[in-house]
This record gives C-alpha cells, structure tokens and sequence, in this order.
C-alpha cells in the first residue's frame, strides 16, 4: 500500500457510482446483456501501470489472474483509499469496476461498515457467476477490506 495525493485519488474514482449500476442492472431483463454491461464497466477502468502487477498486489484465492493496487491518502484525520486493478478475464474486471465503484475512495472506517453480501445481492450475482468466480469475488473483497483494516491501524490516535 502506498500514501497519495488527492490528485491521484481523483483520477481513480469510480466512473460510475453503485447506485447507477444497480440501477442499469434492473433495466437490463437479460442475463447476456449483464454480462455485457459487466464486461464494458471493465474496458473503463484506468490501466493498471505494469510496475503494480507486483506478488504484493497479486489477489490469492482468484482463479483469474487479479492485481488490485490500494492507495491511501492520509491528507485528512480518516485514512481514505482508492484502488486500482486489473485482471485477465474480462467479466472479473467488470467485477473489479463494480467493487471499485463500492469501495474506492471512502474512508477505511466507510469501507469496513459496508456489508458485502448484502450490498452486493442487490445484483443477483452470486446466482450467475460460476462458483470459482464467486469464491474469486469474495476474495478481492477480503483483500479490499484488509487493506482497510491495515490503513486504520497505520493511523495514528488523536487524543
């Protein structure tokens, strides 16, 4: 994990929010037009610079080869991170697009209150995607969940 700026965070947003791609979801009836829509979330995500395909940002437990690169940025009291990933299945990096747009650039405190599975079900993916992708998706939240717990602790205490 590495500090940055709020330029760079900036540049990481979520092109699209959550709300957005639970909404297009529902107007999307066909499960062949979701997964395209999954797929075209992944083309627009940000390139993931070669030097940040590290052992370190490699995700264990991911059939798919998947890298998710955490930044923090300290500027404020609350650690807040963003993310950037990539991955050599195109619907895992829809899937990364979807937890990018969930989890980047909140505080560590915001991202470990969310409940996953719950939030997550509003998409109906568990019953669509095959069980290793599944397992795959559970892992890179885990991983997106460790890096928040390790960036509150690195923060220091005001008393």
């Amino acid at each position: 994990m590495a500090n940055t700026d709020s330029a760079e965070t900036n540049e990481t947003q979520a092109l699209v929010s959550f709300d957005e791609i639970v909404a297009d979801f529902e107007l999307l009836d066909d499960w062949e037009d979701r997964y395209r829509y999954v797929i075209e979330l992944g083309r627009k995500l940000p390139p993931l610079p070669d030097e940040a395909r590290t052992a370190a940002n490699k995700v264990q437990g991911c059939v798919s080869q998947v890298w998710l690169a955490t930044r923090i940025d300290r500027a404020n009291r609350a650690p807040r991170l963003s993310f950037l990933g990539d991955s050599d299945a195109h619907i895992v990096r829809g899937l990364i697009a979807i937890l990018f747009a969930l989890y980047s650039d909140k505080t560590a405190d915001a991202i470990l209150a969310i409940d996953a599975n719950q939030v997550l079900s509003q998409l109906h993916l568990k019953e669509h995607l095959t069980p290793q992708r599944s397992n795959g998706l559970v892992a890179m939240v885990e991983r997106i969940r460790r890096d928040a717990r390790a960036a509150t602790e690195a923060t220091p205490t005001v008393h």
